[in-house]
């Protein structure tokens, strides 16, 4: 009686398993953002992701604009651009690429990073990233607002150890100091608020990072993984607000796993060095990379 017990308990998980995967696999959106042209990167032999948060709010109901504190900026534009390099063997690598970086953007000229996606979606954002960093890119994600919300409540909150106490009355965020779960409303004020961080959109990317690493962590941890509801809100919300270019379901749950490894001791994070985070140009204040420190940076995550 209990071996047939244990047997029905392991096929039940199968179906479930089984069930969801191939909820996710034909849920999957699609973004087009790679494409082939002259004097693209070499393709190495590290997988490389572009990791894009979209700030478009057309997905976004008036309502929702105004519990989130979005406002309503019409067109596409992005706050949140990273790079994750996975080797075949050794440690991933979490850059943040700041919006304000000043880059060539391919037949536009000098403008900050962000301006690509706003002019030519994720296709102009992801060919500028790879011109200006020689980085070969293999995988492109893209998530937007709302995802952040659904994701994050999806899992029941994400965990975020905050350094300090932070008002933002733009982003609609007040968080005290301290470790504490946030719920979706409150992850996405966190990872988009700016005016009130000291070190203005170099913190954000700190904290975007952070939250990744929350969400990631909280999505592999028994809170997820031993409750199937989660597991399929979870499903969900990711299939309704992730779009994904050269992957699918292996590949993004690839992802899931390098981001696991950067958000423990298996990874590395950081910034793309910076030599001036206030330089002031005809298209306003902007961000330059340290040129030498960058392209060393670079040539590791192209290997």
């Amino acid at each position: 009686m209990l071996v047939r017990l244990v047997l029905l308990l392991v096929l039940a998980l199968l179906v479930h398993l089984v069930a969801l995967g191939i909820y996710i696999s034909t849920h999957l959106q699609h973004v087009s953002a790679l494409r082939d042209y002259a004097g693209r990167p070499a393709d190495g032999t590290n997988s490389v992701w572009l990791l894009v948060g979209s700030d478009s709010r057309s997905k976004l109901t008036r309502a929702q604009r105004a519990a989130l504190h979005t406002g309503y900026a019409a067109g596409q534009r992005t706050d949140t651009m990273l790079l994750l390099s996975v080797p075949r063997v050794g440690s991933p690598t979490l850059v943040s690429l700041p919006r304000d970086s000043y880059v060539t953007i391919p037949g536009h000229g000098k403008n900050k990073l962000n301006g690509a996606y706003s002019i030519g979606g994720a296709a102009l954002l992801t060919r500028t990233v790879e011109t200006a960093t020689g980085v070969h890119i293999d995988h492109v994600a893209e998530m937007g607002l709302g995802g952040i919300v659904d994701m994050t409540d999806a899992v029941g909150g994400v965990p975020q150890c905050i350094p300090r106490a932070m008002k933002d009355a733009k982003a609609g965020l007040d968080v005290k100091k301290g470790c504490q779960t946030l719920d979706g409303k409150t992850a996405l004020a966190y990872v988009r608020a700016r005016y009130s961080d000291p070190l203005g959109d170099l913190g954000r990317v700190q904290r975007q990072r952070s939250y990744l690493r929350g969400l990631v962590s909280r999505t592999l941890s028994p809170a997820v993984l031993l409750r199937p509801d989660r597991q399929w809100r979870l499903a969900e919300a990711a299939t309704s607000s992730v779009a994904f270019d050269g992957a699918g379901l292996i590949e993004s749950l690839r992802l899931v796993r390098a981001m696991h490894a950067v958000g423990g001791s298996g990874g590395r994070q950081t910034t793309v060095p910076i030599a001036n985070s206030a330089l002031q140009t005809s298209v306003g204040e902007v961000v330059t990379w340290d040129t030498s420190k960058a392209r060393a940076l670079f040539r590791t995550l192209a290997k």
